[in-house]
């Protein structure tokens, strides 16, 4: 008969047989007080066999409670009785069959009729740890299945008390049923790949089909100081600061661990980034050392001794007698902000992982004397739990920086993200204080600008005549079906319609108009497909030449799309290199100097950059720095020509590109408009520069009608004398360097819309066949080696 009141893969019979075995071998001993032990005990199985058979009913347990307490009077000795806490029962259960003198009085200090549960042990886990003893005493297998078990029992005071248990099984034995299934390696693979899922294990192991005999000793120590500290984890894991009492909450636990009703907890974040603690942003939270402050810089707001303790040697630092050091150290506004808060003793302690500092720990008292470096080593047990929680508070911060960064700003580079965080946590900290305000924009005084494309020359045209081909080549598919349909029945209709397919087709073939492609389209759409869906059912020989005529078109437009696919393929792989390329470029620049950096891809890759100690924030910005970008950007302008040019060969459209710069020789302001969630020049003489930009590629050289952009070559365009003479060494240096060839035609540009006086320097890029070719060639020389 099982005790256990639910399933369980063992069927218990309390037994006392390897005891009395234990007490065949003592009647040989030479100890004459063994033997004799050992004969009143074998006396008591004589008399009693079913002590050793095993017991199978509860009521006859407690009929032989008195001959259990004798057989197990040596495994719970007497002088031990009142320190030991230890019973004998079975497993996992709360059936007492002998107990120590403390135990006894640790459960009736609990309460009347106070009976111990194991505590988190669910009745799966119950039927699992009954297959692991099995699979461990009866097979060998060491799988430790176990997990620590604890009693919990209040004491006389109320205050809950935890209890580990261990339990000793060298007094059992496990014997099979005629139910029992034979466990093979393959069988307890499955089972530790499957330990939630009790259903394989009661497949493996029917309720009942082992017996258990036997019983177990367990011995229980007070663990209740491990328990709080794992208590005090989890209290750090579930409690949302923003939710609730969470201070307060806190602030009880540790004054239960100082068992000092009237101290108070706050903390302070230290941001490394700019060396200074800040006030958490949550209201509930309080700094006693920055106290009226939300920030403020460490050697300020701590004395000497607590910022040596805390940076220097990563130790709590104590002050006993807050009102007495106050006095002695007048100065150190530490002191006076605490004595102000009416505090006279404290707790000053690093909170830090691996070395690096995360925050401080501010544990405060109105009383002189109660906290001091005695109970501050208290915090040994509990700061790496704190660790652990500052760790995820200063991830979940991060995260929602991020997010309101990303929400308000979207994708920002690197250089200026430092300035997004300064403005995205001034909002947040609005937002905790319930002040109304809104992300303001933000804005990077005196910086220079840098500009450059490499574009697709004749895009447009290139554009439209893949359109224009896909078109007739989409309207000769039609008139071949309409041919047809025309032979089988010659109706007046169809003849009309094959009419008008043919002048498109005249009309396309000229010249594409925008009118007439949305005509030609509309005429597909609201005649072509319906005729062809009507037509389909009627002869068999059109239906193969309609279903030929739709495999032919595009799954999503419903067009024929083919001409306009290699064109827009080749722009993507064009992009995509280029792109590419440049980013790869970027990572090394920035190395050289940080600077703002964005790119675009539309029919080719533009990119503007802008440099300046705004953007840094750091007192080392020099214009060398400037004057080395400037370099940098014409010889990547030219690394990225080359790369083009072996590119060009693969492209199912072979297009060309044009490269130009644009100077700009003054410095500007730049903001970031929170509409367009960009940067943009701020002010209506830096404007300028935006217009110049939007609309120099499109010029002429003045007197002419050539674009001032030019396969093959490497434009700067510029206004200032001072501009030319600096690009003119930039480029004597790349020819050196065989970058560009060593004639450069110096031209004017023919007025823009509100901008005149622009000038441009124009120079020929030398390239190579492949990387490996050491030969340099002008963009000519390189089209007829390609295509011999």
């Amino acid at each position: 008969m099982n005790v256990l009141e639910h399933d369980f893969p063992l069927d218990i019979r309390i037994s006392f047989s390897l005891f009395f075995d234990q007490y065949r071998e003592f009647l040989h001993s030479e100890n004459k007080l063994l033997r004799d032990r050992a004969q009143s005990v074998l006396k008591i199985a004589q008399e009693y066999p079913e002590l050793e058979e095993g017991i199978t009913s509860e009521e006859r347990v407690q009929e032989l409670l008195p001959q259990i307490e004798l057989v197990l009077e040596d495994s719970f000795s007497q002088i031990l009785q009142k320190n030991e806490i230890k019973i004998a029962t079975i497993p996992f259960h709360n059936t007492v069959l002998k107990s120590t003198e403390r135990y006894k009085n640790i459960v009736n200090a609990a309460g009347y009729d106070f009976e111990p549960q194991i505590k988190n042990l669910s009745e799966d886990h119950y039927y699992i740890m009954g297959c692991s003893i099995i699979l461990g005493q009866y097979y060998g297998y060491r799988i430790d299945f176990r997990r620590p078990f604890f009693y919990d029992i209040p004491d006389a005071s109320g205050i809950m008390r935890h209890y580990r248990i261990l339990y000793n099984g060298d007094f059992i034995q496990i014997e099979k049923t005629d139910k029992a299934i034979e466990i093979t390696e393959e069988d307890v693979a499955i089972l530790i790949d499957n330990f939630d899922n009790v259903e394989i294990w009661k497949e493996k192991f029917p309720p009942d089909s082992w017996v258990f005999k036997g019983i177990v000793i367990a011995n229980l120590f007070d663990a209740t100081a491990d328990v709080s500290l794992s208590e005090f984890k989890t209290s750090l894991l579930k409690y949302d600061k923003t939710q609730g009492d969470f201070i307060g909450t806190f602030q009880n636990i540790f004054r239960g661990i100082f068992n000092l009703p009237e101290i108070k907890v706050g903390f302070s974040n230290y941001n490394e980034e700019e060396r200074v603690l800040e006030r958490v942003p949550f209201k509930t939270i309080d700094s006693y050392v920055l106290f009226d402050k939300f920030s403020d810089c460490c050697e300020t707001a701590l004395c000497k001794g607590t910022y040596q303790s805390l940076f220097e040697k990563s130790e709590a630092f104590a002050i006993s007698d807050v009102t007495k050091t106050h006095t002695a150290y007048p100065d150190e506004l530490m002191y006076s902000n605490l004595a102000k808060q009416n505090i006279k003793s404290a707790i000053i302690a690093p909170i830090e992982d691996n070395g690096k500092l995360l925050g401080v720990l501010e544990i405060v008292s109105p009383n002189s004397r109660e906290l001091n470096s005695i109970n501050a080593n208290k915090l040994q047990d509990i700061m790496p739990y704190l660790v652990d929680s500052v760790l995820r508070s200063k991830a979940k911060a991060e995260d929602e920086l991020e997010l309101v960064i990303q929400q308000e700003c979207t994708a920002i580079h690197p250089s200026v993200y430092w300035k997004f965080r300064q403005e995205a946590k001034r909002f947040i900290l609005a937002r905790v204080e319930e002040n109304p305000t809104s992300f303001q924009e933000v804005v990077f005084d005196n910086v220079y600008p840098l500009f450059g494309q490499i574009d697709i020359k004749g895009s447009s045209e290139a554009r439209n005549g893949s359109v224009q081909k896909d078109l007739i080549l989409q309207l000769k598919a039609i008139d071949k079906v309409i041919n047809k349909v025309v032979d089988i029945d010659p109706l007046p209709i169809y003849e009309q319609i094959k009419f008008r397919i043919d002048n498109y087709i005249e009309s396309v073939s000229n010249q594409l108009q925008v009118d007439t492609e949305q005509k030609i389209l509309n005429f597909i759409k609201n005649e072509i497909k319906p005729l062809f869906k009507h037509l389909k059912g009627t002869n068999v020989a059109l239906e193969g030449l309609i279903n030929q005529y739709n495999n032919s078109l595009d799954k999503n437009t419903k067009m024929l799309y083919k001409h306009r696919k290699a064109y827009d393929e080749s722009v993507m792989l064009i992009n995509k290199k280029m792109a590419a390329l440049l980013d790869q470029k970027q990572v090394e620049a920035q190395k050289m100097y940080p600077h703002y950096f964005e790119r675009f891809k539309t029919d080719g890759v533009e990119h503007n950059m802008y440099i300046g100690e705004s953007i840094t924030k750091q007192d080392s910005f020099n214009k060398i720095y400037l004057y080395n970008l400037r370099l940098w950007q014409l010889q990547v302008m030219c690394e990225m020509e080359n790369e083009y040019y072996q590119l060009k060969q693969d492209l199912p459209v072979p297009l060309d590109v044009a490269s130009m710069v644009l100077v700009f020789n003054a410095s500007l302001s730049v903001r970031f408009r929170m509409d367009e969630k960009r940067f943009d020049v701020d002010g209506t003489y830096n404007a300028r520069y935006e217009v110049v930009k939007k609309r120099v590629d499109k010029a002429y050289i003045k007197g002419t009608n050539q674009r001032i952009t030019e396969k093959g070559k490497l434009v700067v365009v510029y206004s200032q004398r001072s501009d030319e003479q600096e690009y003119l060494k930039y480029i004597s240096f790349l020819q050196s360097k065989n970058y560009l060839e060593d004639d450069v035609e110096i031209v004017e540009l023919d007025d823009l819309q509100g901008v005149t006086g622009l000038k441009a320097l124009r120079v020929n890029i030398l390239y190579n066949k492949s990387k490996e070719d050491k030969e340099y060639y002008t963009y000519d020389d390189l089209m007829k080696e390609i295509n011999k």
